[in-house]
């Protein structure tokens, strides 16, 4: 595992940044459901990644104040995408390229890193490269 990217049990940190596919195994209980909900309830959470959950909930069929008000019931804090975000979200493109990261991956990498707290994922990828941000898995 790469110096940067440490993985620790979910009982040892207080607050996460959340990926798409966390939020997204919680709204459709797949494996790490369990995970992501004892972690992520009171998480941050990218406005690129609530967009992107939010159409890919619609994508499955589910009706958009279904999810709104599920993802209320997690009280997330719901972070906007400024300038800031965007120019340490780009500065993670060179590292990230070859290895397919999003730009909702990205911007929640971001996210993380600005507010100084481990990002939450179902994404293994996530632990290959050092980004300075620790990421937890759910699975």
């Amino acid at each position: 595992m790469p110096t940067g990217a440490k993985k620790r049990s979910a009982s040892t940190v207080s607050r996460v940044v959340l990926d798409t596919s966390a939020v997204l195994a919680l709204l459709f209980g797949e494996a790490g459901a369990e995970v992501a909900l004892d972690r992520g309830q009171a998480g941050l959470l990218s406005t690129v990644s609530y967009s992107e959950t939010l159409a890919k909930s619609l994508d499955h069929g589910v009706p958009l104040e279904t999810i709104q008000r599920s993802l209320d019931g997690l009280r997330l804090t719901i972070v906007p995408f400024d300038e800031t975000h965007a120019l340490a979200a780009a500065s993670l493109r060179p590292p990230t390229r070859r290895k397919g990261f999003s730009f909702a991956d990205r911007a929640c990498l971001a996210t993380a890193q600005l507010a100084s707290l481990p990002a939450l994922t179902a994404d293994r990828k996530w632990q290959e490269t050092d980004l300075g941000v620790e990421i937890i898995l759910i699975r």
